[in-house]
């Protein structure tokens, strides 16, 4: 069916759509929840979609005689699901992803804070931002979690072209004022001031929200930290975002820093930085006291594979983290440029290795389930993203499993008809998956990026 033309004659978007084809996504835990209950598939499926909003989902039979006049866009052979959750990753990073051979803390001084020195320069962090956005679009991600530079203007630059593009992200202005580069260190109270300014602006401005960010325990006094804890009791619903054991010589560090502290996470406890909302990359060396610990305060942790494994800093504990007994809540983090790829596949695929060199198992639907709804969850995003529930936002995307010769020869066209048949193909897409596989990605109902009509900005 095609689209209404105005008096004008100019084509009107249709103010009811829907997609049809396959559709994947959870509607419950799989690390707790049998997989045959958590794990929603339907092979012809019809999603509706009203002012960016999902107004039905279900089979296309079920849904015909309702919205079978409603404009459709048709994608055979492939496979929806729900927008891809980054929970850790730097954006004025990208331009130095895959910088050779070093651990964190030297990696950090040789590579890292001299490229984010650049920021400081707003144009230049324009640039940056809107190169880091068509990255995470075409790879599927809608949703970030974003660490910005300590230059106000950075995360300025971030703002203005998230919110162009009409996306739903969460970033802050980095806080550091020691152990680190005088030209990116501050003042507690200077990093209070602009971390508060900047909240008053863009939080929930749109789409957008804040996260107060302090690097790390290593680059923020206690001082600092009890600021941050400051602004949380101020605005109750913005997020924090900062490191944790990620390094045994930072963890070593972290002691010497904080005599005074039981252990890394009781630095940011003691500030009041240690609630729901607050989000935590790596967790790589954590305590069993410590897993407790973030499962008793509703926090989260961001699982980056991809920048444990480069960075050599260790195997994360998915099974902690998914115990029974005190389970924290967990999502995938790709945290360029430490970590290797923007694609979330390639970090699910590194996960699973991670599992398995622990002698653990992390299922394709558990992968997914982190990329998707359980990030939702993490972020606390789950009324409003990480499935097809209807009212929520339609962020969603389309993925090809036969995207290149091998994938093809490897997975069947016809839609799988069992779950255990898609766990088969979508266990492939994650091993062998990576930008290629997304075909396009939907930010609240309307194409953001399509593969075939998408062109790369001149460098």
């Amino acid at each position: 069916m095609s689209s209404p033309k105005s008096q004008s004659g100019q084509i009107d978007p249709p103010s009811v759509r829907a997609i049809r084809g396959s559709f994947l996504d959870f509607v419950d835990d799989p690390f707790y929840a049998p997989e045959a209950e958590s794990a929603r598939y339907i092979a012809d499926g019809l999603l509706v979609i009203e002012d960016g909003k999902i107004k039905a989902f279900g089979t296309y039979t079920d849904l015909q005689s309702e919205y079978g006049d409603v404009f459709t866009t048709t994608y055979k052979e492939r496979l929806m699901m729900p927008g891809f959750i980054d929970t850790h990753i730097h954006y004025p990073q990208t331009e130095m992803i895959a910088a050779y051979g070093e651990q964190l803390l030297d990696w950090l001084n040789q590579y890292a804070f001299p490229t984010e020195k650049k920021f400081q320069d707003k144009a230049y962090a324009r640039k940056i931002a809107e190169i880091f956005l068509d990255q995470l679009l075409c790879n599927g991600t809608t949703t970030a979690l974003v660490f910005a530079a300590v230059f106000p203007q950075s995360v300025e630059a971030f703002f203005e072209a998230a919110e162009r593009r009409n996306l739903c992200m969460i970033a802050g202005k980095v806080m550091m004022d020691r152990n680190a580069p005088d030209y990116l260190c501050e003042t507690a109270e200077a990093a209070y001031e602009e971390t508060k300014t900047l909240i008053q602006k863009w939080h929930h401005k749109g789409r957008l929200r804040y996260a107060v960010t302090p690097r790390f325990a290593i680059t923020s006094t206690p001082e600092q930290l009890r600021k941050a804890g400051e602004l949380l009791k101020e605005f109750p619903d913005v997020y924090m975002h900062t490191h944790i054991s990620e390094n045994v010589n930072e963890v070593a560090w972290v002691k010497a820093l904080f005599p005074d502290c039981d252990g890394y996470l009781d630095a940011y406890d003691k500030a009041g930085l240690v609630k729901e909302r607050c989000v935590f990359a790596h967790g790589v060396h954590l305590t069993d006291g410590e897993f407790q610990r973030l499962s008793e305060a509703g926090s989260a942790i961001a699982f980056c594979p991809t920048s444990n494994l480069f960075l050599g800093s260790g195997l994360f504990k998915i099974e902690q983290a998914k115990s029974a007994e005190h389970p924290v809540k967990l999502g995938l983090g790709t945290d360029i440029g430490g970590g290797t790829s923007f694609s979330l596949l390639q970090t699910a695929n590194e996960a699973y290795k991670v599992a398995q060199l622990r002698q653990q198992k992390l299922s394709p639907f558990q992968a997914l389930f982190l990329a998707t709804l359980g990030g939702a969850r993490a972020l606390c995003l789950e009324e409003t993203l990480g499935n097809f529930e209807i009212g929520k936002e339609a962020d969603f995307i389309v993925l090809n499993l036969r995207a290149t010769p091998l994938m093809a020869f490897r997975n069947a066209p016809d839609a799988p008809s069992t779950l255990s048949e898609l766990a088969d193909q979508v266990f492939s897409l994650i091993i062998m998956g990576d930008d290629r596989t997304v075909q396009a990605t939907y930010v609240m109902g309307e194409i953001a990026y399509e593969q075939e009509s998408f062109q790369w900005p001149c460098s």
